[in-house]
């Protein structure tokens, strides 16, 4: 048969898609109708939405902090005159909610946490909040019966707490230095705690001197039998948690003698071997 050339008004036989083709199509239909529906979605939002308002300032309070530190790290967030805190804390007429056994004084009760400082934030209510904190905190009939299993009020049991916050090198050895505190008053011993002379000399050290142990202060447990009056600085919830439930032990003594070693003794004469050693390593320090 000889060869006639298609027509060009001939109907042309549609090509038939495959899966992959189909699928395509599809694909690309549904993202049309996407991109139209979207459009005028974006059309109908406000151009020029409010901005959310900034978060307000905050004030960390760490663990173990004294109470003169608090005041100083306030006066600066407030951006108040220096002195200002420590004045509204201590003014007869300050309200803070401090339960009657503190006597007026806030130490121990200014609860270590994130404080927001929105507008209107003043000294005396920033100190009132930190107060309530710390009475929902420790002021639970849960807590004020582990004190009495202690033989403590929970007042006392504070003071514990903040000698274990300020003795102990990691908070895994808060326990201990509780139990050493607590095996000490069983015995009638004094304490003899640096941080307690540390707190009535407004410092913080571990040379202590001779004479720094003749200071005439109630906080000089090394001359003196028993607690100090208050706590001496603000521990959080572990060291409360050390005091209350501190582990079994005979221990009476004890030393740091290298950060992440502290060596806790009932045997005076290892205690003065672990001192010994831990003054040798002091003397390489300096010298070195």
């Amino acid at each position: 048969m000889p060869y006639r050339p298609p027509s060009p008004y001939a109907p042309r036989r549609r090509p038939r898609l495959t899966r992959r083709g189909r699928f395509a199509v599809l694909a690309g239909a549904l993202l049309a109708v996407a991109v139209a529906t979207a459009v005028p979605l974006l059309l109908l939002l406000p151009r020029d939405r409010p901005a959310a308002p900034p978060a307000p300032p905050t004030l960390l309070v760490p663990e173990g902090w004294r109470s003169t530190q608090v005041y100083e790290a306030v006066d600066r967030a407030l951006a108040l005159p220096d002195g200002t805190t420590r004045r509204a804390a201590t003014t007869p007429a300050a309200v803070l909610g401090l339960p009657a056994e503190a006597g007026g004084n806030p130490e121990g009760y200014l609860f270590p946490a994130t404080y927001p400082l929105p507008d209107g934030t003043t000294a005396e209510g920033l100190l009132r909040y930190m107060v309530g904190v710390a009475g929902r905190r420790f002021g639970t009939p849960a807590t004020a019966e582990a004190a009495r299993a202690q033989g403590l009020t929970v007042h006392q049991a504070l003071i514990v707490a903040s000698i274990a916050q300020a003795e102990a090198d990691t908070p895994d050895d808060m326990g201990k230095v509780a139990r050493v505190v607590h095996n000490r008053l069983a015995r009638d011993m004094p304490l003899q705690m640096d941080s307690t002379l540390n707190y009535a000399l407004g410092r913080s050290t571990v040379d202590t001197t001779l004479d720094d142990t003749r200071i005439g202060s109630p906080y000089n447990t090394y001359a003196r039998k028993g607690l100090p009056p208050t706590p001496i600085g603000n521990p959080g919830e572990q060291a409360m948690t050390a005091a209350l439930h501190p582990p079994s032990g005979d221990w009476l003594y004890f030393v740091t003698v290298a950060p992440g070693d502290t060596r806790f003794t009932a045997d005076y004469a290892e205690h003065q071997a672990n001192v010994a050693e831990f003054n040798e390593r002091r003397r390489q320090q300096r010298e070195g």
